[in-house]
């Protein structure tokens, strides 16, 4: 198991030698500021990407989601679907030619959703989300989806980029719907439950076709026992389907009504996730994710972040050792 940064989108030298400092292994860029080909990212571009990291001795480990109209008709059923079909798998085989072995990608044609935030310990910003305010908001996409159509709209792709990927030789995830609701103007937020998930791994079952795994979001799904939050991680990584994790902390199990914290100061027991996803033989990284917004920090959170992968590689050392 080994520490990361990510959630940034530019491979600078300011970011790199930040992350190589306070002891990452592994980079995740999201969103990466690639020039864009009609639509596609080229293999030059992504090679001198991987090659950049590099430099500073550490691996590009994965890359997280595309611009949104690459493949927005494809999420929605749109006219020009099956165009962007074909430039995703050009960007896919791109990025696996590249050298870079994971592709994280989201089904959330509506973004990632936040309302007002909150106050938390010390007078730290978080975001925060209250689906009574978000429901007030006008559709999105100009109307209301079904749920059916949008499962019939992922299995079309599933059943198409998932052979893409086994004979590439690249392993792809879809981060969890967030915050986990229903809808959100008027989209059916899919990977909102455990079920989902697992009803989405059939669809094509393959090591190619696995997740993104949000910890933070995997954590506000509703639990009723306690115990499902950890059930699921030791379940996900028993059947090889964690590609990464977003190792972060929320205020409560209710996707509805929640704020984001401090790593160590959220409803989940971080040490116990941790010790479950050693415990049931995960191998891959951990990055910090989400942080608070502290005094004085930078817009990206370079002391939020530094908190956070600090106790992610003293929490990957207390497992460790004790083991």
């Amino acid at each position: 198991m080994r520490a990361g940064f990510g959630q940034f989108q530019q491979a600078t030298p300011e970011y790199l030698q930040f992350a190589q400092q306070y002891g990452a292994t592994d980079i995740l860029l999201n969103t990466p500021s690639l020039p864009n080909y009609n639509g596609t990212w080229s293999l030059h571009d992504l090679v001198n990407l991987r090659r950049n990291v590099e430099n500073y001795g550490m691996s590009l480990s994965a890359l997280e989601n595309v611009p949104t109209q690459f493949y927005d008709h494809i999420m929605l059923n749109g006219p020009k679907r099956d165009e962007q079909i074909e430039k995703m798998i050009t960007t896919v085989r791109n990025i696996a030619r590249a050298g870079i072995p994971i592709f994280g990608y989201n089904w959330m044609p509506s973004h990632v959703w936040r309302t007002p935030p909150q106050k938390i310990r010390g007078g730290a910003m978080a975001t925060a989300f209250n689906y009574q305010i978000a429901n007030n908001m006008p559709l999105t996409h100009g109307r209301e989806y079904t749920e059916e159509e949008m499962w019939e709209n992922l299995e079309y792709w599933i059943k198409i980029i998932t052979p893409v990927a086994e004979e590439e030789g690249i392993r792809l995830g879809i981060h969890p719907c967030d915050p986990p609701v229903e809808q959100l103007g008027g989209i059916p937020q899919l990977f909102r439950s455990y079920d989902n998930y697992r009803r989405y791994l059939q669809i094509y079952p393959s090591d190619h076709c696995a997740i993104e795994f949000c910890q933070g979001t995997v954590s506000e799904m509703f639990d009723s026992k306690g115990d499902a939050l950890y059930d699921f991680i030791a379940e996900m990584v028993r059947a090889n389907k964690v590609l990464y994790v977003h190792f972060r902390n929320v205020s409560a199990p209710n996707p509805e009504d929640f704020y984001e914290e401090f790593i160590n100061t959220g409803h989940v027991d971080m040490y116990r996730a941790m010790k479950t996803y050693y415990d049931n033989g995960y191998d891959s990284f951990f990055i910090d994710d989400h942080v608070p917004q502290t005094i004085e920090d930078t817009q990206w959170g370079h002391r939020g972040r530094a908190f956070a992968n600090g106790y992610i590689q003293a929490m990957i050392e207390a497992v460790t050792k004790q083991a």
